[in-house]
């Protein structure tokens, strides 16, 4: 006979699992075991996983869950399709009605499923019912159970209670229990772990265990062998129309695509309704028509949209205006969105403005009720939360915890196995002496990577289904209200589920709120649907220049260098630089920035120049992969797709190694040798994981160029829209430095100017109240609605006669100089003097609330004004950055007898070692092909931002010195990369250490033999 774990928990029974699927189902096969049941704590939340590594490890998966409840807890086996649809329903009652009773429930509806327990009031209650087992754990006392079960008739059944893979991860789980419980590891209840024996063990491991009950080892592999079902991957669609059938909703489709074709061409050309039948016939045949009119629904909801991803391929979408691109004229491949071999259902995606977005949920969740529900977000420990909760538990005080974790936060990146050793070795930790117990911490926090800790909400991700959704997965609520599954989004799209996703994006939010702005500025209507702006020639060379802050995704230092490189600000180009902007693209880039300016080049094979010919030859899109693999190697359309599918997955080693072997064997029978098949699969791997399709980059370049027009022609409300919405690559200080070299002259806070918002007009930029830190949301309601109903704001007196507000925010606002234009000619000291002067204790509240006393009687005395450094730090204090001046500004004593220049002069110094000064902007840790860690750093003068590189050698000298809060000096070698200026790093040091000292003594040098070019 053998045996089969019936009770088993992986790492996503949540802090309490230590084991991942693949060592589990891995050890399983190790044992001589044939079946192996996964039964995570109140979920499935791993089961497609599960599922996967079952069949790659030669496994036969059984499907289950354990459910607890404070009172009883049984292990829940599924048989039948029955059965899986009732262990979906008892989970999500588990966790979404507070009156779940798990006895009663299973009284009522066991049908398809095997019980186990231990809870001796539940096995009465179901003992007259089939396959209900007692269930007899290790390092429990089983004898009783067994007692009770035989007293009663009741089968047992062995398990171990598995919740680690060997015995030395006890310890582990411990500490998971702990962080959990936010306990420490010495104040852990024994109750709240698992005992030291719940680990995977042996056949004869569980017969030592349960001497004389062999019946109880062996019944395990009987049981196994009943619960072979597992749930079906096919589509669930169809999930509802207005009443429709699948034939009416597809008439319903095609009328409206004809529809829609009028509005978006006019005359329907041939190409048109060739192109609209394909793809139609398609979505026909998949019965996928539900889900587009679905979309349309949903999109019809909002008036600006940003329809994205694949789907913008199909011309069916850009008729129903679920996107924007038209897929004709710029070429879309439509088989990378669908095509006649694909079986899962497509993706669409759609951006809504970000602060409507809850609203088009909140108009799904009402239509579709309990047949839908959002995506999960597994979140796992990343090393540096890991390390923390880890040292917290042992009992270590923050301060020094901290120590560590900052130098972590830098380290996010890192892919090393031992994290000890990249401690020891990392310059950001020089200096730093790690006692016992850190030894210790850092093994174990390195062991909790990637394990999942809790469930979050995906930032899109919907469901909608026929019926019930808890027929098919599991759901929660989750903290913010929202009812999600308990999958995450490659789960849910590989179980066979419909998943649309709705996302909040803020730029679609910049460019209406500019575009309200200048019509309250100007009167012009502008019509976000109306605004195409690709041929505008203040826009493209707007882009050509990189001169792109605040623009939708085209802001970060990258993609501003590339467009710089390529000195090209086209649609068609745009497109292709959103899309090739990627890490693991950069060996590609300068290839292709050369062939843009016309070098010459012979293609790695003709297919590449025939397919590529837009690119230059080089591999861009996702699509890519799927039309050269297609035509170089011979793969169908599914292949080609299954490919592309697999290079973006993480778990796809086994796959990816059986499509490279089926691409090599493809491309050598067509006559290509194999030099030339591994260039072009290294070229292949470059989208592993992070990449774009051309749909998607072209759906994205188009509200990067309506952005782009705004910055060029509404600067003002373009910048006061950026803020406003908080959304940006940068932060609001970079971006108030960035208005003003635009020419923007800054306005402070104003009681009677300032919206909530930022507001921009012609030339100017005024800060809104919503930047003062500290301003109580009720309070900042109360100014401004006093202030639309009753007018402005006469005097200060006046501003205290119509409202009463909570001394700490009047505090902030004169601190912000909100009421200097109306101040009487009283000093901001003075006014503050006047609202300590004006307190006293609200009866029985022990707070202060303003007393209004006569004007007249109260006499204030003459404070003077603050200085400039006081208003300064008060600027810093209520607003967060000094606005008076740029903080270089502030070190021009600094300045004299030091020679550099200015980084808005950086391309009259190419090739030269230079000194420059900076405010630190903004920074990207990178790792080289040797797994040194380098860094690209965005500093400021008052003339530009400008890019500086520190190589390994500086990276490694001056990591641990970097301040966002001091002023850089800076020497090395300005690069000119095919146009693209940045500093080479050689020497750092700070500007302000200058004050009484020589330059040469702050400078810290590289050695040459580390200084990279």
């Amino acid at each position: 006979m053998n045996f089969t774990h019936l009770h088993t928990h992986s790492h996503f029974s949540m802090m309490r699992g230590t084991a991942g699927l693949a060592e589990l189902c891995r050890r399983t096969a190790d044992l001589g075991m044939h079946h192996l049941a996964v039964t995570d704590t109140n979920g499935l939340y791993g089961l497609m996983f599960f599922l996967d590594i079952a069949d790659e490890t030669g496994i036969q998966p059984v499907t289950g869950a354990e459910i607890v409840t404070p009172k009883e807890r049984a292990v829940i086996l599924v048989r039948n399709p029955e059965g899986y649809a009732s262990l979906c329903r008892l989970l999500t009652l588990r966790h979404c009605d507070a009156g779940f009773d798990l006895s009663g429930e299973l009284r009522q509806n066991s049908g398809g499923l095997v019980i186990l327990s231990d809870s001796p009031a539940l096995l009465v209650q179901l003992r007259q019912q089939k396959h209900v087992y007692a269930e007899l754990m290790t390092g429990r006392h089983w004898r009783p159970v067994l007692r009770h079960a035989e007293e009663n008739g009741i089968l047992p059944v062995a398990t171990a209670g598995v919740h680690f893979l060997m015995p030395d991860e006890w310890h582990l789980h411990r500490l998971l229990r702990a962080i959990d419980l936010n306990t420490k590891l010495s104040r852990l209840p024994a109750h709240e772990c698992a005992p030291a024996a719940a680990w995977l063990k042996s056949r004869d491991q569980m017969l030592n265990d349960f001497p004389g009950r062999p019946d109880a080892v062996d019944i395990t592999s009987e049981i196994a062998g009943a619960c072979s079902f597992r749930p079906a991957r096919d589509s669930i669609l169809d999930a509802g129309f207005e009443g429709l059938n699948r034939s009416e909703i597809m008439q319903h489709l095609r009328q409206k695509c004809i529809r829609g074709a009028r509005w978006r061409y006019g005359d329907l050309t041939p190409p048109v309704r060739e192109r609209l039948a394909y793809e139609l016939d398609i979505v026909e045949s998949k019965g996928f028509g539900s889900i587009f009119l679905m979309m349309e629904d949903i999109v019809s909801q909002a008036p600006r949209t940003c329809g994205r991803g694949s789907a913008a391929a199909s011309i069916v979408s850009y008729v129903l205006g679920i996107t924007h691109v038209d897929p004709l004229k710029y070429n879309l491949f439509f088989e990378r969105f669908l095509n006649p071999g694909r079986k899962d259902p497509p993706d669409i995606d759609v951006d809504f403005p970000w602060d409507e977005r809850d609203g088009i949920l909140d108009y799904v969740f009402e239509k579709y009720g309990d047949r839908a529900a959002m995506v999960a977000n597994h979140v796992g420990f990343r090393l540096r939360a890991a390390v923390r909760e880890v040292a917290k538990v042992y009992g270590l005080p923050d301060a020094e915890i901290k120590q560590v974790t900052d130098r972590l936060s830098n380290l996010w990146a890192w892919e090393s196995d031992s994290v000890e050793a990249v401690v020891r070795s990392h310059p950001m930790f020089r200096g730093l002496t790690l006692d016992p117990p850190w030894p210790d911490i850092l093994k174990w926090a390195a062991r909790m990577r990637g394990m999942v800790r809790y469930l979050s909400v995906h930032c899109g991700g919907v469901v909608i289904v026929p019926d019930r959704l808890d027929r098919y997965v599991p759901c929660e609520n989750a903290p913010k209200g929202v009812r999600i599954i308990q999958w995450e989004k490659d789960q849910t799209e590989d179980s066979g589920l419909v998943k649309m996703d709705l996302l909040g994006n803020r730029s679609l939010a910049v460019i209406r709120d500019a575009l309200a702005a200048v019509y309250g500025n100007t009167g012009e209507i502008i019509r976000y649907s109306d605004l195409n702006p690709l041929d505008d020639t203040a826009t493209q060379d707007l882009i050509r220049r990189g001169d792109t802050v605040g623009v939708f995704y085209i802001e970060s230092p990258a993609m501003r260098q590339l467009q710089k490189k390529t000195n090209v600000g086209d649609y068609g180009h745009l497109v292709i630089h959103s899309s090739i902007i990627r890490p693991a693209a950069n060996t590609y880039i300068n290839a292709y920035v050369r062939r843009l300016k016309g070098e010459a080049y012979d293609p790695l094979h003709p297919v590449l120049d025939d397919v590529l010919k837009e690119t230059y030859g080089i591999m861009v899109y996702q699509e890519d992969v799927t039309k050269v693999s297609m035509q170089l190697a011979g793969f169908s359309a599914v292949d080609g797709d299954g490919l592309r599918k697999t290079l973006s997955k993480k778990r796809n080693h086994r796959k990816l190694s059986a499509y490279r072997e089926q691409f090599f064997r493809g491309a050598a029978e067509r006559g290509t040798d194999s030099g030339t098949i591994s260039q072009i699969w290294d070229m292949i791997l470059s989208f592993s994981g992070y990449s774009f399709c051309k749909p998607h980059s072209a759906s994205y370049a188009l509200v990067s160029f309506k952005s782009a027009w705004l910055r060029a022609h509404h600067p003002a409300e373009f910048m006061a829209a950026v803020i406003s919405n908080q959304g940006g690559y940068y932060s609001t200080f970079a971006y108030i430095n960035e208005a003003r070299r635009m020419g923007l002259h800054i306005l402070p806070p104003d009681i009677n100017a300032s919206e909530k918002q930022y507001t921009g007009r012609p030339n100017r930029l005024r800060i809104g109240l919503m930047q003062l830190k500290g301003l109580k949301t009720g309070a900042l309601g109360s100014v401004l609605e006093n202030r639309m109903q009753n007018g402005p704001y006469r005097s200060f007196d006046d501003f205290r006669r119509r409202l009463i507000l909570d001394p700490s925010d009047m505090r902030i606002l004169i601190k912000a100089g909100c009421f200097d234009r109306i101040s009487g000619g009283r000093s901001r000291a003075e006014l503050l003097w006047q609202v300590y002067a004006d307190r006293k204790p609200a009866t029985g509240s022990g707070q202060t609330v303003l007393s209004l006393f006569d004007e007249e009687i109260m006499r204030i005395p003459d404070l003077g004004r603050y200085d400039f450094k006081t208003l300064l730090l008060h600027e810093v204090e209520v607003l967060g950055f000094p606005l008076s001046v740029h903080p270089l500004d502030l070190y021009r004593d600094c300045l004299e007898g030091l020679q550099f220049i200015r980084a808005a002069d950086m391309h009259k110094h190419a090739g030269r070692i230079v000194t420059m000064i900076g405010w630190w902007v903004t920074n990207k840790t990178v790792f080289t092909g040797k797994e040194e860690p380098m860094s690209f750093i965005s500093f400021e003068d008052t003339t530009a931002l400008y890019e500086t590189i520190f190589f390994p050698g500086a990276f490694n000298r001056f990591c641990n010195q970097w301040s966002q809060t001091r002023p850089a000096l800076l020497r090395g070698r300005i690069e000119d990369d095919l146009g693209a200026l940045s500093l080479n790093v050689h020497e750092m040091g700070f500007l302000d250490v200058r004050r009484g000292k020589k330059a040469g003594k702050i400078l810290q040098p590289v050695s040459q033999l580390a200084l990279e070019t």
